[in-house]
């Protein structure tokens, strides 16, 4: 066995290696023959072609050679017989290509195949029939059917023989198409009477080594008399017929004429073409020499035909032409389209000028039919590039998007430059993986939520939302509070957010008065690798609930002191007597604040403001009025529900001071005293489960406690002037109160009555007594001095100037 390697290796603009070996073996090998170590000459390391998948590519021929990656050698697969692989062409070989994947590469192998002589010379027929006539001449020529050998080269037919040689020579012409013409020379005149028939045997001898041979036996019927030859009108007839044309097509007319008359001039034509297809493809009419198509031509099988035509008469001389058929293409050949190599899965972040797939175009028609040009459907970042003779090479164009297009159907067509042209079309899916490249993005761009105070912790307030256009883990977000503090507490402590869903929940219960909104950030991250986040502002405002009731400002309510309202009898209808002050923390309508008369000593005398709180008299006051009227104002807010607070008010109707002083002493002796007797109710029923020792404490302690209440009683309070803010004035217009007020106050050492003077009308007067102050008061010059002590027995508020008298028994 006889073996060469050549091998040429071509690195491409597009980063794909391309290598070409040949080898040649002799055909008819055993299976699993060895053809050459691959690996060994391409360079290869064994381990390289199994890790990346190597194969063997032959297109749509047989496999005959195999490649065994174990040991990285090409093996026989199939018996090679070179005749029925290549017939007559030499030289002969295979073509077949390697294909390395991951990165893609692929490797052109050639093996021509070299003949043996295994096949020996063959005639078509065992005999032939000669009919000469006796008359011949010396020179005369007879042509004689050519031996086939389907060896080539030396292994293929290499001479003839003639015997026995008595009476015939044998003459060889050398052909265009590299064959040899036999024809038997008659170099001695035949004598039919002397020998009637003759039988000669041709012998057709090859060059291989065993040399071989076949024989065919000429028999030769001596006649009489025909001298005359057929002849052709011209040695080579040329005709041109286009493939896949339909049977019966006429392709020419050949002639021939004999000198000769009657049976000696009757000329028969006939194809003496032997081994080879030309009698199932082509017919000649005997007696006209119409030459017909009888078969089915395809020019990528042959491209031409040589018919060799012999015409005959009766007396047995020939001569022959050659018709040369020259076959037209038809473009009747779509572009094949073999995939060689591809990938289905590319990640958006591939580069440019990234090989994704490789074809093979094969188109077996010729010119201008065999020329084919492949292209991609616009608008799609993939570009078709011709690496080499028939092969393409699908790469990337541009930038790829998972987020614009996940999947491409890459519709590939060829089309071939006949007229009209064919095409192929194939399509390839591609998936697009995805990179993690794009960051949430939330709904908003900032978020605000209202919840009510005073909320339950762990209460659902809302849920923020973002979105991530990437695909599965890098789409995955997670919800992040970002570390912050509101007033100076981590945020983490007023509320959570959910890491899955978003939701935010309140951590404590907030209060309105104390906070009103904050705000924070959220943070959503996906699950790439690196991950990707965006914040978004949070702002959280509180709404306010009426959870805290009205506060009275004024009149100030105090435990042991009164304080009381002076009205004059000669008060006006809607004077006004004093003002209900209060506040509301809460805010909005939870705020808003009306004012009404709960209880009164007279409902006929005094109305309050709904909305101001004033107190005014609602008719004339009369002598019949009492000196001491209460009156109980409610304060209700407009909450839902409401809220409310109390505060006692009390008037006196009186003319004069000392009438005043005297009324509410008794006022406040009749209070304690009315206070006292629940105590003693209380400590009598007590007394009733005791023993008779228990009754007798009671009763000692009933009588200590009337000599203390007549110490009491002894000493009385003064009354005190009230102070009001600078420039009020009644809602009403009727009027603004005094700011200047004059007291004169007389009383004796061992009475409990004074008297009291006072100027100008219309003035408001308060006075708060205590019962327990038997000392001197003293002047007091700041009145912010007075209202910073809320337990003194006695307060005058005059806005300018004021005087108090203090009389001790």
């Amino acid at each position: 066995m006889r073996r060469q390697v050549l091998l040429f290796i071509s690195v491409l603009s597009l980063g794909i290696v391309f290598g070409q070996v040949s080898y040649s073996i002799p055909e008819e090998m055993a299976k699993s023959s060895l053809v050459g170590n691959i690996a060994q000459d391409l360079g290869l390391d064994v381990q390289r072609l199994k890790s990346r998948k190597a194969r063997v590519y032959s297109g749509d021929s047989r496999e005959y050679i195999g490649l065994n990656k174990e040991r990285g050698v090409l093996l026989i697969k199939e018996r090679i017989d070179r005749e029925l692989l290549c017939g007559q062409t030499t030289p002969c070989a295979l073509h077949f290509q390697i294909i390395l994947e991951n990165p893609i590469e692929f490797y052109s192998i050639t093996v021509e195949i070299i003949d043996v002589n295994d096949n020996p010379p063959a005639f078509e027929k065992r005999e032939i029939n000669f009919k000469i006539s006796e008359s011949a001449v010396s020179g005369s020529k007879f042509d004689l059917e050519r031996a086939m050998d389907l060896d080539v080269g030396i292994n293929g037919l290499q001479s003839y023989l003639l015997t026995p040689t008595d009476n015939f020579a044998l003459k060889l012409h050398d052909q265009a198409d590299g064959t040899k013409n036999v024809e038997m020379i008659l170099q001695k005149p035949l004598d039919r009477e002397k020998d009637e028939r003759m039988s000669l045997v041709l012998t057709a001898v090859d060059g291989g080594e065993p040399q071989m041979s076949g024989t065919m036996q000429i028999l030769i019927t001596v006649l009489d008399v025909n001298d005359n030859a057929p002849i052709f009108t011209q040695p080579v007839y040329r005709a041109t017929v286009a493939e896949n044309s339909p049977k019966g097509t006429v392709i020419t007319t050949v002639s021939a004429s004999d000198v000769d008359h009657g049976s000696n001039g009757r000329i028969t034509y006939s194809i003496r073409n032997t081994l080879d297809d030309v009698r199932h493809l082509f017919a000649v009419n005997d007696e006209t020499g119409e030459i017909r198509l009888i078969g089915n031509i395809d020019y990528e099988k042959a491209r031409n035909y040589q018919i060799n035509i012999r015409a005959s008469d009766d007396g047995g001389l020939t001569d022959t032409c050659k018709v040369i058929v020259d076959i037209m293409d038809v473009n009747d050949n779509k572009p094949v389209i073999n995939i060689m190599s591809k990938s289905n899965v590319i990640s958006e972040d591939v580069k440019t000028n990234t090989v994704v797939t490789i074809i093979n175009i094969q188109d077996p028609d010729a010119g201008e039919n065999g020329k084919v040009q492949c292209a991609v459907k616009e608008n799609i970042p993939f570009l078709l590039k011709s690496s080499s003779n028939n092969f393409y090479s699908l790469v990337t164009d541009s930038d790829l998007d998972r987020e614009r297009a996940s999947e491409y159907n890459i519709s590939v067509t060829c089309s071939d430059e006949g007229v009209p042209s064919l095409s192929s079309s194939v399509t390839l899916t591609l998936q697009i993986s995805d990179v993690n490249d794009n960051v949430p993005v939330f709904e908003r761009s900032t978020y605000e939520a209202y919840i009510l105070e005073n909320n339950t912790p762990g209460l659902s307030i809302f849920t923020v939302k973002a979105t991530d256009t990437d695909w599965n883990q890098n789409a995955r977000i997670s919800y992040i509070l970002e570390d912050s503090s509101v007033n100076g507490v981590p945020v983490s402590s007023y509320v959570s957010v959910s890491a899955d869903s978003g939701v935010i929940h309140a951590v404590r219960s907030f209060d309105y008065e104390q906070i009103k909104d904050f705000q924070f950030c959220v943070k959503a991250q996906d699950g790439g690798s690196p991950p990707l986040s965006s914040n978004v502002t949070v702002k959280i405002l509180i709404q306010d609930q009426n959870d805290n009731a009205p506060q009275v400002l004024y009149p100030v309510q105090t435990g042991g002191s009164l304080v009381a309202e002076i009205v004059p009898r000669s008060a006006d209808v809607g004077y006004l007597v004093t003002k209900v002050v209060a506040v509301d923390v809460d805010s909005g309508q939870n705020a808003w604040l009306s004012y009404k008369l709960q209880k009164a000593t007279d409902r006929a005398l005094f109305e309050v403001g709904l909305q101001n709180g004033e107190i005014r008299t609602i008719r004339q006051v009369t002598d019949k009025d009492v000196v001491k009227q209460r009156l109980t104002v409610v304060v209700e807010d407009n909450g839902q529900p409401s809220r409310s607070a109390t505060v006692n008010v009390n008037v006196a109707v009186a003319d004069s001071f000392p009438e005043v002083l005297s009324e509410f002493t008794d006022f406040t002796h009749d209070k304690e005293y009315n206070d006292n007797l629940t105590f003693y109710l209380v400590l009598a029923l007590a007394v009733v489960s005791f023993l008779f020792i228990t009754c007798l404490v009671v009763i000692i302690s009933v009588k200590i406690y009337r000599w203390r209440q007549s110490r009491v009683l002894y000493h009385s309070s003064l009354p005190v002037i009230p102070y009001y803010p600078p420039r009020y004035s009644d809602t009403l217009g009727t009027g603004t109160l005094q700011h200047v007020y004059n007291y004169e106050v007389c009383r004796t050492t061992d009475s409990r009555k004074s008297d009291c003077k006072f100027g100008g009308a219309g003035s408001q007067n308060i006075l708060i007594m205590d019962p327990s102050s038997t000392g001197t008061m003293q002047r007091i010059q700041s009145e912010k001095n007075i209202l910073d002590e809320p337990d003194s027995p006695l307060e005058v508020r005059l806005p300018y100037f004021y005087t108090v008298y203090s009389f001790t028994k």
